[in-house]
């Protein structure tokens, strides 16, 4: 939002300097970003006098002219058709930024002849588009600065310009009485208020005007009336210095006072050729399909529900974004039509992000204007634009009702201190937000119309607080507490969360964060659905939330690969999404392993990383959060992963823990990762937690005889699972035996030819563990033979030879 001092000062009386109103503004919230100061650019042009003006002996158009200048005469050739002798002008000489040209001044010769220095044009300066000839000031001492004696002739030529950067919920600052308001709360000044009396309509409006029934929520009023015999032309000087000062060009009168009630009242406004309007307006719901040429010359297609004007030829304005070109005004227009109205907010914001137009008409609808300023800004309008432009005015023809935005809540003086932290006194409480707007009756503050973003107790605490100041908070130490240990402050789950993140940055992993959202391919390779599709999402690479943390580990892998980094481990422990609704969200850890597993050297330690490495820091990851040892492993692993080299773990058929193995060939490829690729997913919610809490360890025990292991060798069928050996004969005994692991297993060609075919053998170690007396030897064979009989039993295995 731009504006400049003497705009602030038509709505403010104030002595305050620019520099005390851009702090003022940058305390009161209203971040101030640039202040730009005109006669900055302007500090080396001077005054001169031409006191003699010479064709050029070379050529017709240029003349060489003798001008006087605080250091002296000086010899400068000139194009300009008012280049003569008598007139005071203004002067670059060499060494002197133009800023309209991107030049700096150098003595040179021009036919011939050498020119020392130039005689500016506006344009030249930036001041205006004049460029037809030299600068001719009535009066002025030679030598003088340029920007002194605009600051003394035409001020508003160097009038200072503050940009402020605008939060959305602060839509009464787009606005400059807005922020004079917010000024003079503060007390740099006073607030002038600028009532205008109605314009007594000359004749019916012979434009209806209508809003359809369903179309009532997204526009609930429209004002408009005719104005006719009108004179279009540029706008008066002070209207072009004010628009261009802001960033904007000045067009033709009447649309340049619709910009000027823009930025000047927050209201924006349009302005139709009455004479190209075929019957009456309708503001109506787009059935889909409607087409308009807007006023930047584009064509635009309209989707189910957007809100649109229509004459009886069909749509001429976007409604709260944009008008039809066919209907805008020229300089031909003699008959325009004035058009006030108020457009829902969120139905102006997707309409203008869907059009993808971003005009300032949009910029205020969608952020909340003042309803209630609708039938006052159009009688401001009209007499502004019949003061200048002459003509007659019509009756206002009116749709629909202003809305009711009226609301209070109740004023508690002591809450600032509570909720601040600031002592400020009940009456400066009160005149603060009086000075803002609202109306204090009793304990109840009725906030004002143009205020959307207070909505409740806690907001009129925030405006006394930011016109008080928040520099006037002091720093005190917190109150003194009683001594103890303080209950913990991380949930279970959290530390649970802590120990895995801890757990991987342990076992050599790099913590990854990534978005929660991918594209819909992504989710689909890894089951997800449209249930977690977004309605509005940030792009086309972001269409969906994530099923599985894996699709963000393999794109942070492929960008690594990219770069040269081929042996990877990396992490992330984060939420996942089964749908879109609350419940359908969970915490998970995950890692990814890519290449091999160490550098390259001669001692040949290097070896391509397998599913088992991936299982082995899956199970490390497990014992930190306190998962229990024994978990069942099931073969029925999703499709992303690679069959016969993955698998599941789980408490059970249905209470899945972890998954871990190989991802699928198609999925690496889908991802441009070169693989082979290892991953595991934790699910660590899925762990019971233990069943009394406490922070202490229980004590350890040791046991006091020595244990013993006994290796067995199983012939097998190929297809039996290892687990299910491990099973059986850890069922054997279990007071006794400790632990059952696989050391070796013999397959192949080699295991077929001395076993038969389809046979394997697997080689395991049974550790037992005695605790009332040593183990005999007819105790161990005993043991032994159980072990040997429940393998046999489950799997069908014999004892190898």
């Amino acid at each position: 939002m731009k504006f400049t001092l003497s705009w602030l000062k038509d709505h403010l009386d104030t002595t305050a300097t620019v520099d005390e109103i851009a702090e003022a503004l940058t305390d009161l919230g209203l971040e101030v970003e640039e202040v730009t100061n005109p006669a900055a650019k302007l500090a080396g042009f001077k005054l001169g006098y031409v006191t003699k003006a010479e064709k050029h002996p070379d050529a017709d158009k240029l003349r060489v002219c003798t001008v006087q200048t605080d250091t002296g005469e000086a010899q400068i050739i000139c194009g300009a058709p008012n280049a003569r002798a008598g007139i005071t002008v203004v002067v670059a000489k060499p060494g002197t930024y133009v800023p309209g040209i991107d030049t700096t001044i150098q003595v040179g010769k021009i036919r011939g002849i050498e020119s020392h220095g130039m005689m500016c044009s506006e344009r030249e300066m930036e001041l205006s588009e004049e460029h037809d000839g030299i600068i001719e000031l009535p009066s002025g001492e030679v030598g003088q600065n340029f920007a002194d004696w605009l600051a003394q002739n035409d001020p508003a030529k160097v009038d200072p310009v503050i940009e402020i950067a605008i939060t959305p919920n602060r839509p009464d600052a787009l606005g400059v009485q807005g922020i004079a308001r917010d000024l003079a709360a503060r007390g740099l000044g006073t607030l002038k208020t600028r009532e205008c009396d109605p314009v007594p309509g000359s004749f019916p409006c012979p434009i209806p005007v209508s809003i359809d029934a369903d179309t009532l929520e997204q526009c609930p009023v429209f004002y408009g009336r005719l104005i006719r015999g009108v004179k279009n032309g540029p706008s008066p000087a002070w209207l072009q210095t004010a628009l261009r000062a802001i960033g904007l060009r000045p067009i033709s009168f009447l649309v340049d006072v619709t910009n000027f009630f823009t930025y000047d009242r927050n209201r924006p406004l349009h302005v139709f050729d009455a004479d190209k309007i075929i019957g009456g307006l309708r503001v109506h719901r787009a059935v889909g399909g409607e087409t308009l040429t807007g006023l930047d010359e584009k064509d635009y297609t309209f989707s189910e529900g957007m809100t649109l004007i229509s004459d009886d030829t069909g749509v001429e304005s976007i409604a709260g974004v944009m008008g039809g070109l066919r209907t805008g005004v020229t300089e031909d227009t003699v008959n325009v039509f004035l058009e006030a109205a108020y457009f829902d907010p969120v139905r102006t914001a997707y309409t203008g992000r869907a059009l993808k137009i971003n005009s300032d008409a949009r910029y205020r609808f969608e952020r909340g204007i003042d309803p209630t300023w609708t039938p006052i800004g159009i009688e401001h309008a009209t007499r502004m634009i019949l003061d200048h432009a002459g003509g007659e005015a019509s009756d206002v023809v009116i749709a629909g009702a202003v809305p009711d935005v009226a609301r209070a809540y109740r004023l508690d003086t002591d809450r600032v201190q509570s909720l601040v932290g600031m002592a400020i006194p009940a009456d400066t409480q009160r005149a603060s937000l009086t000075a803002l707007g609202f109306c204090i009756v009793g304990d109840l503050a009725h906030v004002p119309p143009w205020r959307p973003d207070v909505q409740g107790e806690a907001d009129l605490v925030e405006e006394v607080a930011r016109i008080a100041s928040l520099t006037r908070l002091e720093g005190r130490p917190l109150a003194r507490v009683q001594a103890g240990v303080p209950k913990p402050v991380l949930t279970p789950m959290q530390v649970r969360l802590g120990a895995a993140r801890r757990a991987l940055a342990a076992l050599g992993y790099n913590e990854c964060v990534s978005y929660s959202f991918i594209d819909g391919a992504a989710a689909t390779a890894f089951g997800g659905s449209d249930a977690a599709r977004l309605e509005n999402p940030i792009s086309q690479e972001m269409t969906h939330l994530r099923p599985d943390l894996l699709p963000g580990l393999l794109q942070a892998a492929a960008r690594n690969q990219a770069r040269g980094q081929a042996d990877l481990a990396l992490c992330e422990v984060g939420p996942v999404f089964s749908g879109g609704e609350p419940g359908e969200q969970q915490t998970v850890a995950a890692g990814l392993l890519v290449g091999a597993s160490g550098p390259r050297d001669p001692h040949g330690t290097r070896r391509p990383l397998d599913v088992f490495d991936a299982k082995a820091d899956m199970e490390a990851v497990l014992a930190a959060i306190g998962a229990p040892a024994r978990a069942q492993t099931f073969r029925d692993a999703p499709a992303w992963f690679h069959p016969g080299r993955s698998a599941r773990l789980g408490l059970g058929p249905k209470k899945t823990i972890a998954l871990f193995g190989e991802l699928h060939p198609k999925v690496l490829a889908r991802f441009e990762v070169k693989g082979p690729a290892l991953a595991f997913v934790i699910w660590p919610a899925e762990v019971p937690f233990p069943r009394k809490q406490g922070a202490t360890r229980p004590a350890l025990a040791l046991p006091e005889l020595q244990a013993v292991e006994r290796d067995f060798a199983f012939v097998l069928d190929a297809q039996v699972a290892a687990q299910d050996v491990v099973n059986a004969a850890a069922g054997a005994d279990k007071a006794l035996i400790e632990s059952v692991s696989v050391f070796d297993e013999f397959t192949g060609e080699k295991a077929e030819a001395q076993m038969g075919s389809g046979k394997k053998s697997l080689a395991v170690s049974v550790r037992l563990q005695p605790t009332g007396k040593t183990l005999t030897e007819k105790d161990i064979e005993a043991v032994s033979a159980k072990v040997i009989e429940k393998v046999a039993k489950a799997t069908g295995g014999q004892l190898r030879g």
